[in-house]
């Protein structure tokens, strides 16, 4: 059984075996520290009842009028503990949040077309391919440069779906700021 709760500053000492998935953007400290931040109530972690991290959620608002959102900077579960429904519990979190506290119209996030797990956990949540992006992932030495797929979820708010109309054609990196 695991529990969704916040993330909390304790919880970076943990995370190590968590990001050591070769699709899992690990950041500097202070990135994490200012989500801590900035967005308390949008970084959540999943823990054992043992008290053992299992995988984490970074998330924020953004973007103005119509545009306005929750996005998912980084979801990640540790390999052993996949396969339980944690991604799920992590997204709804976030979703629900932006949703009843933020009022927002949609939910986004980018991915590695290669990560297809991840590519389907995402379309089995109704999320839909909005656009490409093109060399959103920059090359590491253990994973090519790649585009990402920018893909959203419409809320409630969103009552005609205008923010799930997909794009016909690749965007550039600089198109994707809000």
């Amino acid at each position: 059984m695991a529990t969704i709760r916040r993330f909390k500053a304790m919880d970076l000492f943990t995370v190590n075996n968590i990001n050591l998935d070769k699709y899992t953007e690990t950041y500097p400290l202070g990135f994490y520290l200012s989500y801590m931040s900035q967005w308390p109530d949008l970084f959540s972690a999943a823990e054992s009842a043992g008290g053992r991290l299992m995988g984490y959620m970074m998330g924020k608002v953004e973007g103005k009028g119509e545009l306005w959102h929750g996005h998912v900077t980084a979801l990640t579960v540790a390999p052993e503990c996949r396969r339980l429904g944690l991604a799920r519990g992590l997204m709804r979190f976030l979703e629900d949040a932006s949703e009843k506290t933020y009022d927002c119209y949609f939910v986004d996030l980018f991915v590695r077309p290669s990560n297809k797990v991840a590519v389907r956990m995402y379309e089995t949540l109704g999320y839909i391919l909005y656009r490409q992006v093109i060399d959103y992932y920059m090359g590491n030495g253990v994973m090519p440069t790649e585009y990402a797929y920018d893909m959203r979820r419409a809320l409630p708010r969103d009552v005609g779906g205008k923010s799930v109309v997909p794009l016909k054609h690749p965007v550039g990196i600089e198109e994707t700021f809000f």
